[in-house]
């Protein structure tokens, strides 16, 4: 086991897959469960889908004339190569978001991970999140957690529409005047090596989650790992 780090820090930026939650599950039962839901939501019409499956045909380097079912045969393609597509990522999020209102779903949280939330809460430190995943899937996400409704102990969310990729650092300088703290008092806890070192070039700090049976483990990161949340120790 790693051993446990402190970090003086304002604020938490949290990642979710492989660093809060497991990538499998996500991979796993989410990818499955929106897969055969795809091109019914692609035939909505309203604003955030036309957006997104406008986006979605450029994603998938399809004809303009692309019928709903061919949009979603490209992005299963997609999922299946796990490619971050923010058009993909935002048709995720609307089905995900009415599978957990529906009770049809629920999150994933390793044990570890809900109790320092709380704690970072109690004591004052600023939470917020930052995922590829869609902000609209971010927040039931957390509303719906096993180990109860996480949602209220995050003050803002951030995604690849409203920061930039994850592993560019003008997303994190666009995060930390969103939540107008100092760089060098952020820390972001990721599970990827490109993150981190991201996130440290735009003056932030970062902690490695090096997990067990994650895709990431073992990887060789650019900053002070641990294998659990509970390693890691915010101070003023």
């Amino acid at each position: 086991m790693t051993a446990p780090i402190t970090v003086p820090a304002d604020v938490v930026v949290v990642d979710l897959e492989g660093t809060t939650s497991a990538a499998g599950f996500i991979l796993g039962d989410l990818y499955d469960y929106a897969r055969p839901r795809l091109e019914a939501v692609l035939g909505r019409e309203n604003d955030v889908v036309r957006a997104a499956r406008a986006q979605a045909i450029v994603d998938a380097e399809l004809d303009a004339s692309a019928t709903d079912a061919q949009i979603a045969d490209a992005l299963r393609g997609l999922m299946d190569a796990d490619v971050k597509s923010t058009s993909l990522k935002t048709i995720q999020g609307i089905i995900w978001a009415e599978g957990f209102a529906a009770s049809a779903i629920t999150s994933h949280f390793f044990d570890d991970v809900p109790p320092k939330l709380r704690q970072w809460h109690e004591q004052g430190t600023r939470i917020a999140v930052y995922s590829s995943g869609s902000v609209a899937s971010q927040q039931p996400w957390f509303r719906h957690a096993p180990q109860g409704d996480l949602s209220g102990l995050v003050e803002a969310w951030f995604d690849t529409v409203n920061a930039g990729p994850k592993k560019e650092p003008a997303s994190y300088r666009r995060i930390a005047e969103a939540l107008g703290a100092d760089a060098a008092r952020i820390v972001l806890p990721t599970d990827h090596p490109d993150e981190v070192a991201a996130a440290l070039s735009a003056g932030w700090q970062a902690v490695a989650l090096d997990r067990e049976g994650e895709p990431w483990a073992g990887a060789e990161f650019p900053a002070p790992a641990v294998s659990r949340f509970d390693q890691i120790e915010v101070t003023a």
